[in-house]
């Protein structure tokens, strides 16, 4: 078991708040010209390549079943929700799907409350109200022209609730890299009937520039939750939830430098928000960090 440790736990999480928008927003330029189940299949063979050379030296120890069924129904929902996001940036602009998804710290903290038994204070309850009133203003007026798919970041929000839960309880007995290595393989695997079904297309077929953009994909994707895992290893859910908010000041400028999309007063106030309710975590963690007695040698 691993001791946590709150403010290394959120320097992951920020790490994972730069990437991981980023990573959406190469998603969402290849989208236009990959299909969304064969950039799904790229994006977990290149997680299956990668980490097997990282945890070489390693070894990998054998996983109880209980373990083991976790790691399955955690691949599956990282499936789910990364295909519902990549179908919805074909639709909503970058900043927007980023920020829909953002009832997902409210779910995770109640689930971490029910099922993990953390600790969720007034303070952190109340950071998380301010982060999401900021979400809120960070929207565009514009659900009414996009119809059903503003409800794929929605799809997004309670499906990587439930995976950060899930990755939770699995990142205290299976380190971060196995971990991920192994989920790899299980997608590839699961998703490899589709890949068949689709008539096992070639990405080589692609020019040159949409085959790097498919390998940053890959490997954005692949190295964010890395560090998101590494995250949940050393801090409770509900101390990093609120810091997730990052990704929407992150999203907007990735938006407006990809794809001219510059958000206006009202958005510009709510990612103001969010950014002071993601550091006043940060400043609370750390004086609760200072406050524990040290640990005797």
């Amino acid at each position: 078991m691993t001791a946590d440790r709150p403010l290394l736990g959120i320097a992951l999480m920020m790490g994972f708040c730069v990437l991981a928008p980023l990573a959406d927003a190469v998603a969402k330029i290849v989208g236009v010209t990959v299909p969304i189940l064969e950039l799904i299949m790229i994006r977990f063979v290149f997680q299956a390549l990668l980490m097997p050379p990282v945890m070489a030296t390693g070894g990998l120890k054998p996983l109880p079943r209980k373990t083991l069924s976790r790691i399955v129904l955690r691949t599956v929902l990282h499936i789910i929700g990364i295909g519902c996001m990549f179908t919805g940036l074909k639709y909503l602009p970058l900043a927007d799907a980023v920020a829909i998804a953002f009832v997902m710290p409210f779910i995770m903290l109640l689930l971490g409350k029910v099922f993990l038994g953390e600790e969720v204070g007034p303070r952190r309850l109340i950071a998380c109200a301010i982060g999401f009133i900021g979400t809120l203003l960070v929207l565009q007026p514009a659900f009414a022209d996009t119809g059903w798919p503003a409800l794929l970041p929605l799809c997004v929000a309670v499906v990587f609730a439930l995976f950060m839960l899930v990755t939770r309880q699995i990142a205290k007995e299976v380190d971060a890299v196995p971990l991920q290595a192994i989920s790899g393989v299980i997608a590839v695997i699961l998703l490899l009937p589709v890949w068949v079904y689709l008539g096992a297309p070639s990405p080589f077929r692609f020019d040159g520039t949409t085959l790097w953009l498919l390998v940053a994909i890959g490997v954005l994707g692949t190295g964010g939750h890395l560090l998101m895992t590494w995250a949940l290893r050393f801090a409770p859910a509900a101390s990093l939830a609120p810091m997730q908010y990052l990704e929407i000041p992150m999203a907007t400028l990735f938006g407006y430098l990809i794809f001219s999309d510059l958000p206006g007063p009202m958005a510009s106030l709510g990612i103001a928000l969010t950014i002071a309710a993601g550091v006043y975590i940060i400043l609370r963690e750390r004086a609760m960090y200072q406050a524990r007695p040290a640990a005797p040698i």
